[in-house]
């Protein structure tokens, strides 16, 4: 009985070594690979993800408002819907990333602060203060667009937006 015991827990340990070898060798090899940039013939097969809903031409009439940044306790979704407000045309021709014109109906970024939606999302946040910053230098609404696509409001750094300024 006890050599059986023995028996069974060498091989069962064989096993176990030859499983998790293999194992790690497929993680290694894979994580190497995911690594390694496709070549442009294959790049060139994998289909882009899909552009979130946005208006390709300026707006024909008015535009809702944004909700009052006042209502907002914190400094970053006061300053943001603050600057949201100011670039409502511009916002209304920009995708938003966060996946709510799938979920909630947005059909542009602008939707997000007509309604509580940017105040609770950072990509949104993020999304917003990009193309404010990116209009300031005179960048277009399709120049912007393309950026965003490009994934480059990825970059902001909220941290900036955490203080409100100076009463006067």
């Amino acid at each position: 009985m006890l050599h059986r015991a023995i028996i069974l827990a060498v091989v069962l340990g064989f096993a176990l070594t030859a499983f998790g070898g293999s194992s790690l060798q497929a993680q290694n090899s894979s994580s190497q690979e995911s690594t390694t940039a496709p070549s442009p013939a294959i790049a060139a097969k994998i289909p882009k993800p899909a552009v979130p809903a946005y208006h390709a031409e300026p707006p024909r009439g008015a535009l809702p408002d944004t909700l009052d940044p006042a209502q907002f306790q914190d400094a970053q979704t006061r300053n943001i819907y603050t600057l949201a407000a100011k670039v409502k045309p511009v916002l209304y021709q920009q995708p938003c990333y966060c996946g709510c014109d799938k979920e909630v109906g947005h059909k542009s970024l602008l939707d997000c602060f007509t309604d509580y939606h940017g105040a609770h999302c950072i990509l949104c946040k993020k999304e917003a203060a990009f193309t404010y910053s990116e209009s300031q230098q005179g960048k277009t609404a399709a120049d912007i667009r393309k950026e965003i696509i490009d994934g480059k409001w990825k970059e902001v750094d909220l941290a900036g937006y955490d203080t409100l300024p100076a009463a006067k």
